[in-house]
């Protein structure tokens, strides 16, 4: 599972590494590499955060295709959940397209768009990924409510006795 997770890192890497190289050298071979890169990252990276980071996606599960345990009580949540990281991701490859300005948007503000959205979704990512943690930690016992103390707060009757003597 750590190989995997490597890949997925190593996948957005070299995605990074095109699209530099594709500002660096201009021409069609670069802006493929980098284009073709990018959406093989970004596949990747949505399918880790939906199935393997929020454990949904499950097809034979109590719930149809999320999972048998769930936090909020509408299912809704998670599928609107899904569709929204999936288009947020989409968001940033208007840079590897080569869309630097929209008619109506100046460069930098349309860069600050981008940028919120993608603390918007990693907000999202948050959530789901810290829920299906938690419930798989309460899953397999290893989730307590409180922790015993490393020292002893009760004090022995004998102990105070041989003091006042």
């Amino acid at each position: 599972m750590h190989g995997l997770n490597g890949l997925k890192y190593i996948s957005t890497i070299v995605a990074v590494a095109m699209r530099t190289s594709n500002d660096f050298h201009k021409g069609i071979v670069w802006k493929i590499l980098a284009a073709s890169s990018s959406s093989i990252a970004t596949i990747v990276n949505t399918y880790w955060d939906i199935v393997i980071d929020w454990g949904l996606l499950r097809r034979n599960s109590r719930n149809p295709w999320l999972r048998d345990k769930l936090s909020v009580p509408y299912k809704s949540v998670y599928f609107l959940a899904m569709v929204l990281n999936v288009i947020l991701r989409l968001a940033w490859m208007q840079s590897v397209l080569g869309i630097k300005e929209a008619p109506f948007l100046h460069r930098t503000a349309l860069t600050a768009i981008v940028a919120c959205l993608e603390i918007l979704r990693r907000g999202i990512w948050n959530f789901f990924r810290l829920e299906n943690e938690h419930l798989n930690n309460v899953g397999k016992y290893r989730a307590f409510k409180s922790v015993p103390l490393p020292f002893n707060y009760q004090v022995d009757d004998d102990d105070e006795e041989s003091i006042d003597t």
